[in-house]
């Protein structure tokens, strides 16, 4: 199930996430202690591997 970068920010910040910054096409996201950079480049899908990554950080429970 690919998603794209804008889909995938929307989850994190719906799981209690903060935008920290942004860094050109990246936006930084913090929750605690824990850091993730999603990309942003339009409506392109994520990766498979960076979708699985991503996706593993957001079950993480803090």
């Amino acid at each position: 199930m690919p998603i794209s970068g804008k889909e995938m920010l929307k989850r994190f910040l719906e799981d209690g996430w903060e935008i920290l910054r942004q860094n050109g096409s990246h936006v930084i996201v913090g929750k605690g202690l824990f850091r993730e950079s999603i990309p942003i480049h339009g409506n392109q899908d994520l990766k498979k591997g960076l979708e699985r990554k991503l996706l593993k950080s957001l079950k993480r429970k803090i």
